[in-house]
């Protein structure tokens, strides 16, 4: 590939210093060039820098020594000033390309290139011979040029004036507008200088973008570190770069392929083997500074283990299709045990100024600090939603509307899924150098009455509950919520969560455990560098969440979408304790966690068909009580869920990783039922993913 290369820029180097002065174009002028007419000044300027780099460069005595013979191909440019910048330098030794740097570095200042009279950039690609010869432009070439028409030269290099303004691909996604895929281990990266005391900085609403992270920490020295040193095209492309990218003044974009391929083994099923076979392909890049885009493909079949099988099946929606995988979306059965679920996200994001960031398109969003969030998660499928991010001051107010689908049976109309909606708000506000509190207010509403996407909520500013208590109680679902953080110091902090979806201050107080206390809560700390071991993060997290949290008496307006919740994965009815710990070593990872639960989950048979409120997309009338409702009612359920993964980052800047991972899962019920019953799992599993979005696998 690398002759290829060369060879296109030689090919651009001759279309570079042929073009005539008909075109109303001028080159550059060198001080022993004024005095030369106008239609020899390109040949001039040729010589010219010729004759600096014959007069200039020093071969290095390595490459003497090496006897080497060949070209160093260099692309730079004179800019609207007469100062030479070098954009990009080919050559097989990297000694070559610091001499070629030096030698450009010395160019003197000479008078810009001129187009219509106006002052213009102009790039050229020149090739310098190795050893050094005293090169020179030949008159025929120019002569070929000469017997072209005006209008025939505007066409011939119509495409190289395009061409010719490509610079060296220097990584501008990492100070662009779009978003850091949200995976919680790499966001642990630069968890703590996110973190550190004094930071202006607001961690809750995510995924990050680019641009406001890298005020924090520096993306392309961290990627530095870890480059591999790769002299061939397909070394550069599997290790180090994406796989397409192209950079101007004015744009750019990238293109990566997908994959996610692995294979394992569920000791405890009866079928022979795990597998996932993902293949897609991602495209980002960006106009100008301030708009950017993402879109990304996947086309998948696979085998999980048969706990995940289950469930996903347990979630299926109307119509043929056998289940929903969860955090992916439909699935058709692939063969007579596995699925096909094809999956795409896509967004744009434009910030006109910095006080404002507009999204727009399908994918996810996260609200909190923790690895779980109990007021907007990521475990649903993805979904269209419009977002507004606004900064100033120590605030960030971020508003989301979201389009979600209710897919159950009982709410289809006319064979189409039902359509609602979520509007939420949420509030940042980094009260000292310490301590961050955060307001949220959601509300979720259907498609009664025909009137689709209400305008009572578009209102970003306006509170919600009043909206809801104004148009009437069936109207729509809110919820209110507060998150919080505190850095006891640049390594640790604590951060917490409460959610509350009733609130009744007679049954609050009046201690006796009433259904109407609907409310739930998280705590957690997390640990950066513990032990003082460089990137090691230790986290524990406790959540609790109490029965008919996030469910309704009209079921459409559950806090879900696609038989998924739209906060924790459990739904309601439950608590747990998580274990946390990831650690990086350049691009070695190693993550573990540890989940010790306890759930409460229905009968669902002809003696007891109540809904003990964990199942959010129940109607929360059907309750056996009103009073005495207790955390784990219901068929009380232990679980425990252990996870070790470790891996190598193939391509940093696509993301692909090598991993394997194993799985051990404990699921303990006090009662059995045909769908709930004792059941434990070891799964083991390796492949090669692009990672690019967290997947839950902790049912």
């Amino acid at each position: 590939m690398r002759p290829f290369i060369l060879l296109l820029l030689l090919i651009i180097q001759f279309n570079g210093y042929s073009q005539h002065s008909t075109l109303n174009e001028k080159p550059p002028v060198f001080p022993e060039c004024e005095g030369v007419v106008v239609d020899s000044l390109q040949q001039c300027f040729d010589n010219a820098v010729f004759n600096h780099i014959y007069n200039n460069f020093k071969v290095p005595q390595r490459v003497y020594d090496e006897n080497y013979k060949g070209k160093v191909v260099v692309l730079f440019e004179v800019d609207t000033l007469g100062r030479f910048r070098v954009i990009y330098t080919d050559a097989y030794d990297n000694e070559l390309k610091q001499e070629t740097l030096r030698v450009f570095s010395e160019f003197p200042t000479i008078k810009p290139a001129t187009y219509n009279a106006r002052k213009t950039f102009k790039q050229y690609s020149f090739p310098i011979q190795i050893p050094l010869v005293k090169q020179s432009v030949s008159s025929q070439d120019l002569a070929k040029v000469n017997a072209l028409s005006e209008k025939e030269q505007q066409a011939k290099y119509e495409l190289d004036s395009v061409t010719k303004r490509n610079r060296v691909f220097d990584k501008p996604n990492y100070t662009s507008q779009l978003n850091i895929p949200f995976v919680q281990s790499d966001y642990a990266k630069f968890g703590r200088q996110m973190n550190v005391i004094g930071a202006n900085s607001h961690t809750s609403a995510k995924p990050f973008i680019y641009s406001e992270v890298a005020r924090y920490y520096d993306f392309e020295a961290e990627n530095e570190k870890l480059l591999e040193a790769r002299e061939t095209w397909v070394g550069r492309k599997l290790w180090n770069e994406n796989l397409v990218q192209l950079q101007t003044d004015n744009y750019w974009f990238t293109i990566d392929p997908i994959f996610d391929l692995q294979i394992g083994k569920d000791t405890y099923a009866d079928f022979k083997s795990t597998y996932n076979n993902t293949r897609g392909i991602v495209i980002q890049g960006g106009f100008g500074k301030k708009f950017n885009f993402y879109t990304s493909i996947y086309e998948s079949q696979g085998r999980f283990a048969d706990y995940f099988n289950r469930y996903a099946e347990s979630i299926k929606g109307f119509g043929p299709d056998p289940a929903i995988i969860p955090g992916r979306g439909i699935a058709k059965r692939f063969k007579t045990d596995a699925y096909d679920y094809p999956v795409a996200e896509a967004y744009m994001s434009y910030t006109p100024s910095k006080y404002f960031n507009f999204q727009f398109g399908n994918g996810k969003n996260f609200i909190g600090d923790g690895y779980r969030s109990l007021v907007l998660s990521d475990v649903a499928s993805p979904h269209p939603f419009f977002k507004i991010n606004t900064t100033f001051w120590k605030i960030k107010y971020t508003n989301t509307w979201m389009w979600l689908t209710d897919v159950r049976p009982d709410v289809v109309e006319d064979k189409a899924f039902l359509r609602k909606y979520i509007a939420n708000h949420f509030l940042s506000w980094n009260v000292s150098k310490r301590l961050n509190l955060g307001f949220f207010e959601s509300v979720v509403w259907d498609n009664s009455n025909g009137r689709g996407f209400d305008v009572n909520y578009l209102n970003p500013i306006i509170f919600y509950r009043a909206v809801e208590f104004e148009t009437g109680q069936g109207a729509g679902n809110a919820l209110l919520g507060l998150t919080g953080k505190y850095k006891f110091t640049d390594n640790i902090n604590v951060y917490g969560q409460f959610i509350l979806d009733e609130f009744s201050l007679a049954d609050i107080t009046g201690g006796e455990k009433s259904w109407k206390n609907k409310y739930g809560y998280q705590l957690g700390v997390k640990y950066f560098n513990a032990f003082k071991v460089d990137n090691l993060l230790l986290q524990f997290e406790y959540n609790r969440v109490r029965p008919y949290t996030y469910s309704h008496n009209t079921i459409v307006l559950n806090y879900g979408h696609s038989n998924q919740s739209m906060a924790h994965l459990w739904g309601a009815n439950f608590s747990e304790a998580i274990i946390i710990g990831r650690y990086h070593y350049k691009r070695w990872f190693a993550n573990a966690k540890l989940i010790f639960g306890m759930r409460g989950l229905d009968f669902d048979d002809a003696t007891d068909n109540y809904s003990y409120g964990g199942d959010i997309y129940r109607n929360y009338n059907d309750r056996p009580y009103d009073t005495g409702v207790e955390v784990g009612q219901g068929i009380k359920t232990q679980i425990f869920n252990g996870n070790l993964q470790a891996g190598y980052l193939v391509n940093p800047a696509s993301n692909l990783k090598l991993f394997a991972d194993v799985t051990v899962r404990n699921f303990n019920p006090d009662a059995t039922t045909a769908t709930t019953f004792k059941n434990d799992t070891v799964w083991f599993t390796f492949g090669v993913r692009t990672d690019l979005f967290n997947w839950y696998f902790d049912f």
